[in-house]
């Protein structure tokens, strides 16, 4: 069983974060360790405040982990601040020294869906500058897509452009996926490395369980990866993971629920 890593927000409420993390890890056969980078107040109702981590705890927590349980794997949410931002950045340089091919897949966490910002505007540049080069995978929605690049992207048509103008920010080894979850058609596209494009193909499912979808998706890509997927069937995997996760998901709280993390349907039928 591999070890791989989460550094996110903590959701008390475990649709999202954290939480969610390690259920989508355990769900694909994965050990997954876990740094929390900020503490929310939240339920499936929104984000009511949120509180960092003290950017020396965080740096601890992750030279402890990394020293006794090297990930095979790193999967970066919600960061909060651009201190939090610098440090992870000083760990995944720490990592690429030591593991250089240890898949690293970004979920930029700008806001929370009912609108609260979640990493402050300093935290967003040092995002373009220090982590989008380290990374491997990012995977933003439409909103973030557009802050990121400062490009509109509101239709299918706006998404190659604006992905490739956040895939030079990282350099051309960077591999984005963009989610296109709240397009008419919800397709995602995905520009590897070189140029290639590729349109996933979505399906508009009528549920109210969708908190935490991003950070589902994105832990679903990176496990896949670390399961030894090409980019392209772990792309594919890592969506019907999370559509299947939505269908089976049991409605829960007075908002948006969360998805079934656990459903039994990340495995390979060999259970490899």
């Amino acid at each position: 069983m591999k070890t791989v890593l989460t550094i996110a927000g903590y959701d008390p409420s475990s649709g999202a974060g954290i939480t969610a993390d390690l259920m989508v890890f355990a769900a694909h056969g994965l050990f997954g360790t876990s740094c929390i980078t900020s503490l929310t107040v939240q339920s499936t109702l929104g984000v009511v405040a949120s509180h960092p981590v003290a950017p020396d705890l965080l740096r601890d927590t992750l030279g402890c982990l990394f020293a006794d349980l090297p990930p095979a794997g790193i999967k970066i949410g919600m960061l909060g601040t651009a201190a939090s931002v610098h440090v992870v950045a000083d760990f995944l340089a720490q990592v690429r020294s030591k593991s250089p091919l240890t898949p690293v897949v970004l979920d930029p966490v700008l806001c929370s869906s009912s609108g609260r910002e979640l990493l402050d505007p300093a935290g967003v540049e040092a995002l373009r500058a220090r982590l989008l080069p380290l990374v491997d995978w990012v995977t933003p929605n439409l909103d973030e897509l557009a802050l990121l690049t400062g490009l509109p992207v509101k239709v299918r048509a706006d998404l190659p452009t604006a992905a490739g103008a956040l895939q030079r920010m990282g350099g051309l080894g960077l591999s984005v996926l963009a989610t296109g979850g709240h397009l008419e058609s919800p397709d995602d596209l995905l520009l590897l490395p070189g140029g290639q494009l590729a349109w996933l193909a979505g399906e508009l499912i009528a549920s109210n369980s969708t908190h935490g979808t991003g950070c589902a998706f994105s832990s679903a890509l990176l496990s896949r990866l670390v399961m030894g997927d090409a980019p392209l069937a772990a792309a594919v995997a890592a969506k019907e993971y999370a559509a299947e996760a939505i269908r089976t998901a049991v409605p829960r709280g007075g908002g948006r629920g969360p998805l079934n993390h656990l459903h039994p349907r990340s495995l390979p039928a060999d259970g490899s």
